[in-house]
């Protein structure tokens, strides 16, 4: 079994990602990811890795997404506790049913799509992650006209799974992505 490094990965998002809110995507989840492996005792390459690679296959197959990654990281020998998170992360979507059976799936799920809600705020407010307001985010979540694509369902599956409420998981990434400031 392999992970790659970081520097490996990002190179891999590099030459697969070409669209550049995809690799900011990648970058935010899995700074986030990073973070909650140091509160659940994670492997913070794991943990980073999955999350800097959980969308590799979207720019080129999204109407595949993720089964092109997944198998990549078959052939790759990539760990299969990342492989299963990548699948768990697209519940509910091209026929996936997987749920997250781990910490690690948990947090991609939760994560991955309230990096939209994040990414979005910050366009229309252009402050830093670092100063964003928990209140803000959490308004902007309950608005489904708000960043209309953001799958809510998932991000709130995700922070069930993970044990975490949604308030303290949004205080949390606010402070997870207060370093990409």
């Amino acid at each position: 079994m392999s992970l790659p490094s970081k520097s490996e990965a990002a190179a891999l998002l590099a030459s697969h990602v070409l669209d550049e809110y995809q690799r900011l995507h990648a970058l935010m989840v899995a700074t986030a990811m990073e973070g909650y492996a140091g509160l659940f005792n994670g492997d913070p390459q794991l943990w980073y890795v999955t999350g800097l690679l959980h969308d590799l296959d979207f720019d080129k197959h999204p109407e595949l997404h993720p089964a092109e990654s997944i198998k990549w990281f078959r052939e790759w020998d990539y760990p299969e506790d990342m492989i299963h998170a990548v699948e768990a992360h697209a519940y509910g979507y091209h026929g996936f049913t997987t749920l997250p059976n781990s910490k690690l799936a948990a947090a991609l799920l939760a994560c991955d799509e309230i990096c939209g809600i994040f990414y979005a705020y910050r366009k229309l407010n252009p402050v830093r992650y670092g100063e964003m307001k928990a209140s803000s985010i959490r308004k902007k979540l309950k608005e489904p006209a708000f960043a209309a694509k953001v799958d809510r369902k998932t991000i709130y599956l995700g922070c069930e799974s993970l044990g975490v409420p949604v308030d303290d998981h949004i205080a949390n990434l606010i402070r997870f992505l207060a370093t990409l400031d």
